[in-house]
C-alpha cells in the first residue's frame, strides 16, 4: 500500500477478491474449493489493514476512532442484512442452471469489483500527493499531522522502523489483545443466527430477528468511537466495551432458562460490547506509533495475528451446544 498508494493497492486487492469469489461459483470439487479459498484469503489479507493504515495517515489521533468506527460499522450493518440477503439468494436456486450457493459467490463478487472501480476514481493517495486539495489545503493537512505526531514524522520506508515494530513489546501487547478479542468477535459473528434460532424462532424469523441486534451494535460502536475521540482516550473505553461483551456472554449462560426477551437482551449486550471494541482496538496502536513504516508494519501484524482468532472462533460453538 505504501509503495503503490491506496488508490491503486486497495482497488487491486478488491478486484482480486471479487474475481476469485466469482470463480468459486465454478468450483465443483474439494481441492478446487481449498485453492480458491486460499486466494480469497490472500486478497482479503491485503485489504484488511489498508483502511486503518490509510485513516491514520490522513487524520489526527483524536480523529481516528470515529472514522474507523464508521468504516467498521459497515461490517456491522452487513451482519444485520446478510442473513436476509442469503435467504433471498436461496430463492434463486436452479435459476439459469446455477445453484443458490453459486449465486452467493457471483452476487458477492460483482458489486465488489464495481466498488473497486469507483474506489480507483474516488480514493485519495497520501496527503503529500493528493490532487483534490489545493496547495494551501495540502500544506495545512501536512502541518496539522506533523504537529499531532511530534518528532515521529518519518514518511519514507525504514528498515530500523520495520524491525522496531516487531521488537516493540507494546506491539505484541496489542497483538495479544487483538487475538483474544477476535475469538469472541469471530465466534459471535458466525453463530448469532444459531443463538437466535435457539430462542425458538423459525429460520425466516431468526434471520429477521438478527437485524436489530446488529443495528443496535452499530449505533453503540459509533457512540463509543465518538466518545473515545472526544476524550482522547482508548484504554478505558476498550476495557468498558470488552467488559460489556463478557457480561453479555455471562448473561447468555445465566438466563438460558429465562424468557426469550431476557435472552435476546443478553445477546444485544454481548454483541454491542464485542463489536464496539474493534475500532478502539485498531485506533489505539495507530494513535501511539509514529513513523509510516513502524505504524504500517505494526497495524498489519496486529490485524494478521487477530485473524488467528477466527480459526479458534469457528470451533468455539458445537452444534450440540
Amino acid at each position: 500500500l505504501k509503495k503503490f498508494g491506496p488508490r491503486k493497492w486497495i482497488p487491486i486487492v478488491m478486484v482480486a477478491w471479487g474475481t476469485v469469489s466469482m470463480c468459486m461459483a465454478a468450483v465443483t470439487n474439494g481441492e478446487g474449493l481449498v485453492a480458491t479459498r486460499f486466494f480469497l484469503g490472500l486478497a482479503e489479507s491485503g485489504f484488511a489493514p489498508g483502511p486503518v493504515y490509510m485513516i491514520s495517515l490522513w487524520y489526527r489521533r483524536c480523529e481516528q476512532a470515529v472514522r474507523i468506527g464508521i468504516f467498521f460499522s459497515a461490517a456491522t450493518v452487513a451482519g444485520a442484512f446478510g442473513g436476509l440477503l442469503a435467504f433471498g439468494i436461496s430463492q434463486l436456486d436452479n435459476t439459469l442452471g446455477l445453484r443458490a450457493w453459486q449465486w452467493i459467490f457471483i452476487l458477492e463478487g460483482i458489486p465488489t469489483i464495481f466498488c473497486a472501480l469507483l474506489a480507483m476514481w474516488i480514493l485519495p493517495d497520501f496527503p503529500e500527493t493528493s490532487n483534490f486539495l489545493s496547495p494551501a489545503e495540502r500544506e495545512l493537512c501536512i502541518q496539522r499531522l506533523k504537529a499531532d505526531v511530534g518528532p515521529a514524522t518519518e514518511t519514507q520506508f525504514s528498515w530500523p522502523q520495520f524491525w522496531g515494530a516487531l521488537k516493540d513489546w507494546k506491539v505484541h501487547a496489542y497483538m495479544s489483545i487483538g487475538l483474544v478479542h477476535s475469538v469472541a468477535f469471530a465466534s459471535l459473528g458466525l453463530f448469532v443466527p444459531s443463538i437466535t434460532l435457539g430462542f425458538g424462532f423459525d429460520r425466516v424469523t431468526t434471520q429477521i430477528m438478527t437485524a436489530p441486534v446488529y443495528i443496535i451494535a452499530c449505533v453503540c460502536t459509533i457512540t463509543f468511537a465518538v466518545s473515545s475521540d472526544r476524550f482522547q482516550e482508548r484504554g478505558y473505553h476498550a476495557a468498558s466495551t470488552t467488559t460489556m461483551g463478557a457480561l453479555g456472554y455471562a448473561l447468555l449462560i445465566f438466563t438460558r432458562e429465562n424468557s426469550v426477551v431476557v435472552r435476546y437482551i443478553s445477546l444485544v449486550i454481548c454483541t454491542c460490547g464485542v463489536y464496539s471494541t474493534v475500532p478502539l482496538m485498531l485506533s489505539w496502536p495507530s494513535s501511539n506509533l509514529g513513523g509510516h513504516t513502524k505504524k504500517g508494519v505494526a497495524i498489519a501484524a496486529i490485524v494478521s495475528v487477530a485473524q488467528i482468532g477466527g480459526v479458534i472462533g469457528g470451533q468455539v460453538y458445537r452444534e450440540v451446544d
